[in-house]
């Protein structure tokens, strides 16, 4: 599960890097560089996301949609220095909830 997970926030480390190489290009105006380090961060994305094990692709893209959330507040906090608010901490928190009931849900007993 560890692995899984790992794969998970990999998986979104590397599509919020490239979009946001994106939006440093197009919205700030920065070196066209970022385009060549969005489009290599997004191939990597999409790579790591087909190693997780579930055997179907949308159950996977729902738990990652969680995953994701999560994972764009700690870029907020981290690379964008701001603070989260209680909407944030509960919204990120309902969707994790959401994350276990999709995997452990479908598990065969």
């Amino acid at each position: 599960m560890i692995k899984e997970f790992s794969l998970y926030f990999l998986a979104a480390f590397f599509e919020i890097l490239g979009c946001y190489s994106f939006w440093v290009y197009f919205k700030l105006g920065k070196s066209y560089w970022f385009l060549a380090l969005g489009v290599l961060s997004l191939i990597a994305f999409a790579y790591a996301l087909t190693k997780v094990n579930l055997e179907f692709a949308g159950r996977a893209y729902a738990v990652y949609g969680g995953i994701y959330i999560v994972s764009s507040l700690l870029w907020l906090y981290f690379v964008e220095k701001q603070e989260f608010n209680r909407w944030d901490l509960i919204g990120s928190s309902l969707c994790i909830l959401g994350v276990f009931v999709i995997l452990f849900g479908n598990q065969k007993v």
